[in-house]
């Protein structure tokens, strides 16, 4: 894996605050972008308000199974919170990056999408499938919308 492309995707994720009680499709549109430049075919599906949005997303032959990588987009406020960093912008030391979400779970995420070149460039037999769902924090309110479609 290119460390350096997860470590720049993590910063620019953990950039796009996405509390659960905000929008969150900045963040879907970013993700959607690197992997429709690779050739996955892309589904959105949104909340009733049309503010937050899944993304499912498929490299690889259009056949059944394969593996779906799947993370929350969401994460929890930090009003109230004794941050000594900037919450949204990450930042680095000590070997480690901090920033709202690098954990939980957008650093998960930027892997998978820094993996997302090599996925596109093997041999697949069977697809893999990225699924980055809204409100995970608040209840899993968006990966039933999404699972639904499926």
């Amino acid at each position: 894996m290119n460390l350096e492309r997860s470590v720049e995707i993590l910063s620019d994720l953990i950039g796009f605050p996405t509390v659960s009680s905000d929008s969150n499709l900045d963040l879907i549109e970013y993700a959607g972008e690197i992997l429709e430049t690779l050739g996955a075919r892309t589904e959105l599906t949104y909340d009733d308000q049309g503010e937050k949005a899944n993304l499912f997303a498929t490299l690889g032959p259009e056949t059944d199974g394969g593996f779906v990588l799947s993370g929350h987009t969401d994460v929890v406020p930090v009003e109230g919170q004794p941050w000594t960093v900037q919450p949204f912008t990450a930042t680095a030391s000590r070997d480690r990056i901090y920033g709202r979400g690098a954990c939980d779970m957008k650093a998960f995420i930027a892997c998978a999408l820094a993996m997302a070149p090599k996925f596109r460039a093997a041999d697949l037999k069977r697809p893999v499938h990225f699924a980055l769902s809204f409100d995970e924090e608040i209840g899993c309110l968006g990966a039933p919308l999404m699972l639904e479609r499926l």
